[in-house]
């Protein structure tokens, strides 16, 4: 088992012991995920770190995509529970990348690559993917390379 999955149960345990009934449920459903995950295609696997990090960044995502629907549905208890669970996952990803870190690494790809113009974008995406990992969400990527390369 890796350490980030047996941090999250861990967590679990004390939450549960805690009676933090919002923690014990989103650490829940993330294990859940990673089960989920882990058993996924034609062969079960464990997990790697890196690969707990991608299911819990999607799982924040879907908190993110959530809390938003719910706000302009016009259900803000809900809306405010999906943003309590992303933070309660936050705890457990990277640190995100600042605007200036992520300028910074767009137009070092940008120079590696020697791409120009808005067909240079999946050169600069390839480069640029590795070294962000979790610490960028894709879209947020996607709009800084279009930008530089403009």
């Amino acid at each position: 088992m890796t350490a980030l999955k047996e941090t999250l149960r861990t967590d679990l345990t004390a939450a549960m012991k805690g009676r933090d009934e919002l923690v014990t449920a989103t650490l829940r459903m993330a294990l859940t995920a990673v089960g989920t995950e882990e058993v996924a295609g034609k062969q079960a696997r464990v997990l790697s770190d890196a690969e707990v990090v991608q299911v819990l960044t999607r799982e924040a995502k879907k908190r993110r995509e959530a809390a938003e629907a719910f706000e302009n549905g016009g259900r803000p208890e809900q809306a405010a529970r999906e943003k309590a669970e992303g933070e309660v996952l936050a705890r457990y990803l990277p640190a995100q990348l600042s605007d200036e870190e992520l300028a910074e690494l767009v137009a070092a790809a940008i120079a590696e690559t020697g791409a120009e113009g808005p067909k240079g974008m999946g050169l600069v995406m390839k480069a640029l993917n590795p070294k962000i990992a979790g610490r960028a969400e894709g879209g947020r990527v996607a709009a800084a390379v279009k930008s530089a390369l403009a």
